[in-house]
């Protein structure tokens, strides 16, 4: 059981920067991904805590520890005529998984996506992390099953 006053959603301060890029490389290893080097890590930065910031940038507390992040910006959906939530990272260090959490980062999401008008929070998982999976299943999101991840690298 969680106990809410133990965990701390907020906005990211850029004297958090040191510890974030600590859980980027934390998240890069479990992902089994490269690292952002030297300069992708100044530019991710740097566009986290610039005057027009290109993606909102969420630190996650717990007991008053850095326990994770959230990156998260809006997309559009023309179906809808509404702003999107789109969750690009949300990652919680293994030492602290099992506490609530991600359902606490969640209502926090879903709060942020009323607040600006969206019409739905989406995101895309690796298909062999099934505890994120079963997670998600049971928060009640829906996998759409007909959609495919494209993308072209530069």
């Amino acid at each position: 059981m969680s106990d809410k006053s133990v965990i701390k959603i907020r906005k990211a301060k850029k004297k958090d920067s040191k510890k974030i890029l600590k859980l980027i490389k934390e998240l890069a290893i479990f992902e089994k991904l490269e690292f952002p080097d030297k300069n992708a890590a100044k530019r991710l930065i740097k566009d986290a805590f610039s005057k027009d910031p290109l993606f909102r940038l969420l630190t996650i507390e717990y007991e008053n520890k850095i326990a994770g992040y959230v990156i998260y910006y809006y997309t559009y959906s023309s179906f809808l005529a509404k702003r999107s939530l789109y969750l690009e990272d949300i990652f919680v260090s293994e030492d602290f998984r099992g506490k609530g959490i991600g359902k606490a980062v969640f209502k926090k999401l879903m709060k942020i996506a009323k607040k600006n008008d969206c019409g739905r929070i989406e995101w895309i998982v690796l298909d062999w992390n099934q505890n994120a999976i079963s997670f998600y299943d049971k928060l009640g999101a829906q996998h759409l099953h007909d959609w495919k991840t494209y993308r072209i690298s530069l």
